[in-house]
């Protein structure tokens, strides 16, 4: 049986940047073996396999596999997902905004798509999240020592480390500028040393609040003891730990707040993801994370019957 799927270049309006998300628009059919034999083929950051369930016309299920495993939540998929699906006419536009649900395994994501000339424009995801924070972190020795800083590096005016989980915990980690999070180099043993594998996080957010390009009010990185030197992942799943973190802060007033976060450069396929959250210092905080996509190739692959 033939299988359809495109390539969107996601968090971005420009070829060549932002994340590459396979997406099969009707993947009905296909067996958990043949979606990870699949995903490891492409070998692309995710590959998304959509389902239709019947009667239901603006709800689909999708379920997101990496080279290496099944995702319960990722942000990115689902901007190149909802993009794909508009444009190729699997999901019927309004004129001006088109409410969608996209069911994954961690549950179901409202997702607004706008449209223009009956074309998808932009793509905004909505869900609400209990944090869990927690102060402790490794000291600044300890952090320099695994992400090859200097202390002078480290913010602790404006912001401090802190372990922020979602259901997925992640160490955050402040630097003052652009420069410190992109000549960041991941040291495993000096990581193993440290008191960081006891956080249970396995993967730390650098972060800091300047870039030398002006739509980009922070520019972050995901480093860590499963992600290769060379990589610099999409940060769409750490968002709502990031969000959290910034509402953590006495700084951070009630109110509903819109920024953007960088991904890389653009001599790294550079992501610009724009979010909203509302800060209502309660238990659950929501946020609204949106991006343009881009495709860049379709095909198709045979799979016997």
């Amino acid at each position: 049986m033939k299988y359809h799927y495109y390539i969107a270049d996601a968090f971005t309006n420009q070829l060549f940047n932002g994340a590459q998300i396979a997406v099969f628009p009707a993947a009905d059919g296909l067996s958990s073996e043949t979606m990870a034999a699949i995903a490891k083929e492409l070998n692309l950051t995710e590959t998304v396999f959509v389902f239709h369930e019947h009667g239901a016309e603006n709800r689909r299920r999708m379920r997101i596999f990496s080279p290496l495993r099944e995702i319960d939540f990722a942000g990115h998929p689902i901007i190149a997902t909802a993009f794909i699906l508009a444009e190729c006419g699997d999901i019927a536009l309004s004129q001006a905004l088109t409410k969608i649900v996209l069911e994954q395994n961690s549950g179901p994501v409202e997702v607004n798509i706008s449209s223009e000339a009956g074309k998808p424009s932009f793509v905004q995801l909505s869900r609400s999240d209990s944090a869990i924070i927690d102060r402790f972190a490794p000291t600044d020795e300890e952090l320099c020592q695994f992400l090859g800083l200097q202390i002078a590096d480290l913010d602790h005016k404006k912001y401090s480390p802190r372990l922020v989980s979602c259901g997925f915990p992640y160490l955050i980690v402040p630097v003052w500028n652009y420069e410190s999070v992109r000549k960041a180099r991941f040291n495993y043993p000096n990581w193993s040393q440290s008191a960081a594998p006891q956080t249970a996080a396995q993967e730390i957010l650098l972060f800091a609040p300047k870039s030398p390009n002006p739509d980009a009010d922070f520019n972050a990185r995901l480093l860590g003891p499963n992600i290769s030197l060379q990589d610099d992942p999409p940060v769409g799943s750490a968002m709502p730990a990031f969000c959290s973190y910034l509402c953590s802060f006495e700084r951070t007033q009630k109110g509903t707040h819109s920024f953007s976060v960088e991904r890389g450069e653009m001599s790294t396929r550079r992501s610009l993801l724009q979010l909203e959250m509302d800060n209502k210092q309660q238990e659950k905080l929501t946020i609204r994370i949106g991006g343009q996509a881009v495709i860049f190739a379709e095909g198709s692959i045979n799979i016997p019957a």
